[in-house]
């Protein structure tokens, strides 16, 4: 068995795929189906153990229906570390929320409600509460 790491972007690119497919809410089998690929093929896909190539990425934005840059947005400046061309990251942001199942879920149901002034209410008491744990 390889101890060898996966490259950060390839576990980017994975997990914006698998962030995308859960908004979709399409499984891992659907997506490997119209791939002609198993989940677990998906799966190494979506944990960045296995790099997408070129063509395989371009299918499944089409899939998805997003462009193939949908799958390298929010690159940091740890990825691009002295290519001189990435920002740096903004602080106290985790990106990982939105590729998780909670994160996913939470921002379906938060765009659900159509009253700007009770999100902005909701974003204020998150505020709040997120002020008083610290």
């Amino acid at each position: 068995m390889s101890d060898k790491k996966p490259h950060p972007v390839d576990v980017h690119v994975g997990s914006r795929v698998r962030m995308r497919r859960m908004l979709v809410e399409m499984s891992q089998e659907k997506l490997g189906e119209r791939l002609g690929l198993t989940f677990q093929q998906v799966q190494k896909y979506e944990k960045g153990s296995n790099r997408i190539g070129a063509s395989r990425l371009f299918e499944i934005a089409r899939i998805l229906d997003v462009p193939v840059s949908y799958f390298y947005e929010g690159l940091g400046a740890s990825h691009a570390a002295g290519h001189g061309m990435a920002e740096p990251p903004q602080a106290g942001f985790d990106a990982s929320l939105l590729a998780s199942a909670d994160g996913v879920t939470l921002n379906r149901a938060f765009f659900r409600i159509k009253d700007a002034n009770l999100r902005r209410r909701i974003i204020d008491m998150v505020k709040a509460a997120a002020e008083a744990g610290d």
